[in-house]
């Protein structure tokens, strides 16, 4: 029997019911696929509460890894048997489940030596550092970052990335634990948001000039602070909003500040070519099978307690990568 999380509404974490659900037999295109471990990515809950507007009822989570049990008509590079991950937006939603029928296009190979749970805490959260540190910025030997949550998954991973390429990393988190967490995968220096002002101590830290670029996935608690941190001609990058959307803003703001930089990617527009989104696959894996990159898997929880796993990430008491274990 198959099991799945599923929604009937949008709201609060108690809006996802786990249940037995029908498989069936993949169409042209798609495989079944039988679930190892499923990533838990802050985007999930922006499916759940709305942020993202989807049809009702619903499954939830974008991202897994697990192995092909059948493959569909007109599907060609994998076959039964192979070890694949993906991560993608609505063309993969349904993650959380057991077993399920998903399209062969955004399917990755799974490089020996990685394991399934690697690979589900790793493929979105991978190929997010993989486009911030390769296809965002000519980043130089020598430049300074700043990293809003530099304890989270992504945060981890691009830590590390940047040490590779010999970047200064600045990062901001909520507290002592988190701050060693992130000093231990390569941040320089860390800012305790809770109790310390990042802009001041950003400028403190780069005596007066300010960074290079910004990575800023809080959104709307940060926005100001972020702008205050960069150097003139700096780049801020949104790539998330888990404190809420940005407001409105009159851009002559970002001329009175040193004329910046501002762009809100998304991971699926770097990936829509396949062979761009091969190339950063095969770096992000490279690096990780070679352990360069260590990925942390700091949660791990049973499927039917996504609604905890939802609440322990909102509450922000998660570090690294968290997954769901089948």
């Amino acid at each position: 029997m198959a099991y799945a999380v599923r929604m009937y509404q949008a709201g609060g974490p108690e809006v996802m019911q786990y249940e037995a659900v029908q498989v069936g037999d993949p169409r042209p295109g798609q495989v079944r696929l039988r679930h190892e471990a499923v990533g838990l990515n802050y985007a999930d809950t922006y499916f759940r509460n709305g942020t993202y507007p989807i049809p009702m009822p619903n499954g939830i989570g974008v991202e897994a890894a697990g192995v092909v049990e059948a493959v569909g008509p007109d599907v060609s590079h994998v076959a039964v048997g192979d070890r694949v991950t993906y991560t993608g937006f609505l063309n993969t939603l349904g993650a959380y489940s057991t077993e399920r029928l998903v399209p062969a296009a955004p399917l990755i190979h799974i490089p020996a030596g990685i394991s399934s749970e690697t690979a589900a805490a790793m493929t979105m959260r991978g190929l997010t550092a993989a486009y911030l540190m390769r296809r965002i910025y000519p980043f130089q030997s020598g430049d300074t970052v700043l990293l809003h949550a530099a304890a989270g998954g992504v945060g981890l991973i691009v830590s590390q990335w940047a040490k590779l390429l010999g970047l200064t990393v600045i990062g901001t988190v909520s507290s002592e634990e988190k701050a060693a967490v992130a000093k231990a995968h390569g941040c320089d220096h860390t800012i305790n948001y809770s109790h310390e002002d990042v802009a001041q101590r950003v400028r403190e830290l780069t005596n007066g000039v300010g960074v290079n670029v910004v990575f800023d996935s809080v959104g709307k608690n940060t926005f100001m602070a972020s702008l205050d941190s960069l150097k003139r001609r700096g780049l801020m990058v949104c790539v998330g909003t888990a404190s809420g959307t940005i407001p409105p803003f009159d851009p002559q703001i970002l001329a009175m500040k040193g004329s910046l930089y501002i762009t809100r990617p998304a991971l699926a527009d770097y990936i829509a070519d396949p062979a761009e989104k091969a190339e950063l696959a095969n770096e992000i894996f490279g690096h990780v099978a070679a352990g360069r990159i260590q990925i942390e898997i700091n949660q791990r929880y049973a499927l039917q307690d996504a609604v905890q796993a939802h609440r322990d990430l909102e509450a922000r008491k998660t570090t690294g990568s968290s997954i769901f274990v089948i």
